[in-house]
């Protein structure tokens, strides 16, 4: 009797497991890692299957929402001039130029142009939050300023992924309604769920469930509209950002949110990230990787520096370095661009490669030499000095 056992679950089960043990190794975000794992397994022949797709696609709409939940709604009020600046110039200059730089003078058609401005205008917020966190800034003037001027650029980049490459239709406009009744819904009524002494300390987490089924109403509806997910989803979770901090008790929704989300299903999204990069073809077009990685560094620093040198004047290279970094929406910019046909595979690879490069190298930097150390730094900009 010959028995067919499809070993592809274990082998990325095993991968998710490995990811996470060299993350702690090397000091390095799981997720960068989980990417470069996928893309060293894809060169080995893994491939992934219909479930991974679908789980990818799902983990990348569970990190926008998260993304969207840190975001401190109170000081984007305090400081939105200086936030709004930031954030604007920093999605803005990079978009530019990555956009002229590819189709005047790479020659791409003009839709992966715009990919390619949109993959690379980004900022990560969740690398961002995760060394923040790490580093205890999170807490600090500079620190709650550089999360929500990263907001103001990943919604740049959101609107620049939902309007550029939207294809009208009556569905559109269905799920542009059923999306604002949704959030509208989620923001007046979710207290309902999360304070529920029926729903509370349950094993079966209905509050986590209740927050999986918005998502999932937004991925069919923009299927069914041809749009994507990713702005509502990513307002969702700011609208909701209120509620997580409410007591100690949405606080644990959060963390428990965050701990399924990172156990299994965003690893997927990464790992089906990695496997997507063909290594050959970035060395056989290492020169416009090297470009486009020296013009995407560049385009942040004109964007950021300057206006960060005048309201972060003792944080100004770090925010800079911070806010030079991508993953998650250029990832899921890329991705979307390659599943749509925008973008062809070498071009998804480099695209990839440029935000996995992004995400490492000015991280490192930043910590390694330009760390806001003195007290005073904090205390200047939390008093609008």
């Amino acid at each position: 009797m010959n028995v067919k056992v499809d070993a592809v679950p274990l082998i990325v089960g095993s991968l998710v497991f490995l990811a996470s043990i060299v993350s702690l190794r090397v000091g390095l975000s799981v997720a960068i890692i989980e990417i470069l794992i996928g893309t060293a397994a894809a060169y080995f022949g893994l491939q992934a299957e219909d479930w991974m797709l679908y789980i990818a696609g799902f983990g990348g709409i569970v990190l926008t929402f998260l993304a969207g939940s840190e975001i401190d709604t109170h000081l984007m009020r305090e400081k939105f001039k200086e936030s709004f600046l930031i954030g604007t110039s920093s999605f803005l200059v990079p978009f530019a130029g990555v956009f002229l730089y590819t189709f005047f003078i790479a020659h791409w058609t003009l839709q992966a142009s715009l990919i390619a401005g949109t993959a690379l205008s980004t900022t990560s917020l969740a690398v961002i939050y995760s060394i923040l966190v790490e580093t205890g800034l999170s807490k600090t003037g500079i620190g709650k300023l550089l999360m929500a001027a990263t907001f103001v650029t990943d919604m740049g980049t959101a609107i620049a992924l939902s309007v550029l490459f939207a294809k009208p239709t009556i569905y559109t406009a269905v799920f542009l309604i059923v999306s604002i009744i949704a959030i509208v819904f989620a923001t007046k009524f979710s207290h309902l769920v999360f304070h529920s002494r029926t729903f509370k300390n349950k094993v079966i987490e209905p509050e986590i469930k209740y927050i999986f089924v918005l998502l999932l109403l937004f991925m069919y509806f923009a299927k069914l509209g041809d749009g994507h997910a990713v702005l509502p989803a990513f307002f969702l979770g700011l609208m909701m950002s209120g509620h997580f901090k409410e007591t100690s008790e949405t606080k644990v929704v959060r963390n428990r949110l965050r701990t399924v989300a990172y156990a299994f299903i965003t690893p997927i999204f990464f790992i089906v990230g990695g496997l997507k990069v063909s290594v050959p073809m970035i060395i056989a077009a290492f020169g416009l990787f090297a470009i486009l990685f020296i013009l995407k560094i560049a385009a942040k620093f004109l964007g950021v520096y300057f206006l960060a040198k005048k309201y972060i004047p003792h944080g100004s290279m770090y925010t800079t370095l911070l806010m030079s970094t991508g993953l998650t929406f250029g990832t899921i910019s890329s991705v979307f661009g390659l599943t749509a046909g925008i973008i062809n595979q070498t071009q998804y690879s480099i695209l990839v490669g440029v935000v996995i490069a992004s995400a490492v190298i000015p991280t490192f930097i930043a910590q390694k030499w330009f760390m806001p150390v003195e007290e005073e730094d904090f205390v200047d900009l939390e008093n609008g000095s």
